[in-house]
């Protein structure tokens, strides 16, 4: 296997703002290299020193790291803690009771403010009726809920008890949900009448009948309903409760149910997985201690401050930053039911005004999109709105290309505002590569340098590391606390996933593609391993040419995916969508010519694409992300046989399947 090629050159480079770096939680080059050291010179010795400092514990730990069953790493094993407690107890001590938790922003626009103390009480009569339902520790609970305060209210009320909870999204069908349901064992379903998203109502209690009507669903004998709209609802007696009716007159208090630090806090399923669902198994003393550490560092988080990150609690930026990382730093957070684009694409923007929102963190699909929507209305550009309150901006979910990094830059933070590039995944827990705002100088579409204690680096396949300007597969080299546990119920499956033992059946393996920078060192993601093109025996990343395609002032989006060719092994398909309407005709025929000379000029003949697609938009699941399967499938001419249920836009497919 030839080496990933990468084909970026970016030579913009940004520091962070004076003012920022000597207040920031990690102040200066020096002060993230001391970090780095400390890892180095005493790995255990370090996290047991963060895990102290950070986390109550109830039994203290006295081993730290278990490592002879590798890969089934172990951290702080013989401690005893409760998530719950240290997200909401230890604010009610510490001076946070009266402060604003979460701020609750529905569809509509109405604003809900929710104290520590407020959201406390909920959580303990909520887990207090979990436990008269004979739900306990160790037991599964699916949670498939809106966003909405119940909803984090019903993750926290599960950590309280001990029930393992996995957060199924609340746009994946009935089939996907039944399937999460049997692979978890579930002995409850928490759900909503329905969610309201863009105005609309969508029904949630009728998915989960028709899940469960699916059958194979034999622990489950409780299923507990949020009346969110007053929509229609079927109840079926004995099995089905309202959520109030089952609080109401539970105590205020609810003492937590003190757990081992590895017991599993949830298992969340990988989404867009082929075959049988994945669901990944996170601990509870490791995983909240990084995601407490992420909040402080990558966030430089503040008592000040105000949070929003955009994700969906169904996904794990919605675990990790709005349903336990903040609130284990008593941060005060933005919790959004709807969507970026209603009332009008300038929501985001008018949202962050009001609430003098300080951290902004969303996702390029989201950045992208609203770049679209902002060329063709100048009226919901975000220079129209306050954005003075913010300091950091956030990007997650995939790589940013370069110049929706710079407008994102330009446009949102005025300048003044570090980007933090976070690479991670479900798998790892919370951030792995960012940059740290008060360190790290910029450059548009890296997410430059690991966290401290991440011994990240690029290999070859046979686990070799390969020079600095050489692309690669990323792995990371030794266990850290945030890390995955296993694959629930199929220990194999986790060992041949991600600790291959072509590479020793120790290295984590991330399934990603990536570079570092000759002089810098910094990483730049390329895009999956199975989204490396090989064409005419050049290994070249679907990241770098979808980032050429939107470099082009006519693109706001663009995919691109490999179809099988006789002649150069690989063809380039682009998926594109443009800053006005879609072209057809000769005048598609004469963008797409234009857009191909485009990219051999920014990266080289062996780039262009042999065909580009023009859609609206692209198939997205709900939550923004780029299903690129489907393209897969389309370029090649195939049929779908995929559920396309979770998508946002399933009538895109047939633009898409229409060539040139």
């Amino acid at each position: 296997m030839a080496s990933i090629e990468s084909v970026m050159h970016e030579q913009r480079v940004f520091a962070p703002p004076q003012a920022l770096v000597e207040q920031a939680n990690i102040s200066g080059m020096a002060a993230y290299q001391a970090l780095c050291a400390e890892a180095e010179r005493d790995h255990e010795g370090f996290w047991a020193r963060l895990a102290r400092e950070n986390v109550a514990w109830h039994r203290p730990f006295t081993k730290v790291l278990d490592q002879s069953n590798a890969p089934f790493y172990t951290w702080f094993e013989d401690g005893q803690l409760n998530v719950s407690y240290n997200c909401l107890d230890r604010n009610l001590q510490n001076g946070n009771a009266e402060k604003t938790a979460i701020i609750f922003e529905a569809d509509d626009g109405t604003s809900t403010p929710v104290t520590y103390r407020e959201l406390h009480q909920r959580v303990c009569r909520f887990a207090n009726a979990l436990k008269s339902r004979g739900i306990k520790k160790g037991d599964r609970v699916v949670i498939y809920m809106p966003m909405s305060i119940e909803g984090v209210v019903a993750m926290q009320a599960c950590a309280r008890i001990g029930a393992t909870h996995s957060v199924v999204f609340a746009g994946f069908s009935a089939k996907s949900l039944n399937e999460r349901i049997i692979d978890a064992g579930a002995v409850a379903v928490i759900t909503a009448d329905e969610q309201m998203r863009g105005g609309r109502a969508l029904p949630l209690k009728n998915v989960v009948d028709e899940a469960l009507t699916l059958g194979g669903c034999d622990a489950l004998h409780t299923v507990v309903v949020y009346r969110r709209t007053g929509g229609p609802a079927t109840m079926q007696a004995g099995r089905d409760v309202w959520m109030h009716e089952l609080s109401a007159g539970q105590s205020e208090q609810c003492e937590p149910e003190w757990v081992g630090a590895e017991h599993p806090l949830f298992i969340l399923y990988t989404s867009g997985s082929t075959g049988k669902p994945k669901g990944v198994q996170h601990s509870s003393g490791g995983y909240l201690l990084w995601a407490t550490l992420t909040m402080q560092w990558t966030f430089d988080i503040k008592p000040s401050d105000v949070f929003w990150c955009t994700a969906d609690i169904g996904w794990v930026t919605g675990h990790t930053y709005i349903a336990y990382g903040p609130l284990a730093v008593g941060a005060t957070q933005i919790v959004f039911e709807g969507v970026p684009t209603y009332p009008n694409a300038g929501r985001f923007w008018d949202m962050i005004a009001r609430h003098k929102v300080s951290i902004f963190y969303t996702a390029p699909t989201a950045i992208r999109s609203l770049i679209k929507a902002a060329e063709s209305d100048k009226s919901i550009y975000p220079t129209q709105y306050d954005l003075s309150s913010l300091r950091i901006l956030g990007s997650v979910g995939e790589p940013i290309n370069p110049e929706a990094w710079m407008w994102y830059y330009k446009n949102v933070g005025g300048e003044r505002c570090p980007i933090v590039d976070t690479w991670w995944q479900t798998e790892t827990g919370g951030h792995v590569i960012a940059p740290l705002p008060g360190v790290t100088p910029q450059v548009p579409g890296s997410c430059t340098l690991p966290l401290p204690g991440v011994a990240a680096a690029i290999v070859d396949e046979t686990g070799q590391d390969v020079p600095n300007g050489q692309g690669g597969m990323l792995v990371i080299k030794r266990p850290w606390p945030g890390l995955l546990r296993t694959i629930w119920g199929d220990p194999e499956r986790f060992k041949n996933s991600y600790f291959p033992a072509e590479l020793g059946g120790k290295i984590y393996l991330a399934g990603d593609g990536a570079i570092r920078d000759r002089q810098t060192g910094y990483f730049t993601i390329m895009g999956r391993i199975d989204d490396v093109l090989n064409v005419s025996g050049h290994r070249l990343g679907t990241m770098e040419i979808e980032s050429a395609l939107v470099a082009n002032p006519l693109v706001a989006e663009a995919a691109v995916v490999g179809r099988p060719d006789d002649t150069t092994g690989e063809a380039v398909v682009a998926f594109v969508v443009l800053k006005r309407t879609r072209p057809i005709g000769e005048e598609a025929k004469q963008i797409a010519t234009d857009l191909r000379n485009w990219v051999a000029k920014e990266i080289g003949p062996i780039a262009k694409p042999r065909d580009i697609r023009f859609g609206e938009n692209l198939p997205k699941t709900r939550s923004g992300k780029i299903m690129r399967r489907l393209l897969r499938v389309i370029a090649k001419g195939e049929e779908i046989t995929q559920d396309t249920s979770t998508l946002e836009n399933p009538a895109i497919l047939e633009q898409l399947k229409q060539s040139l």
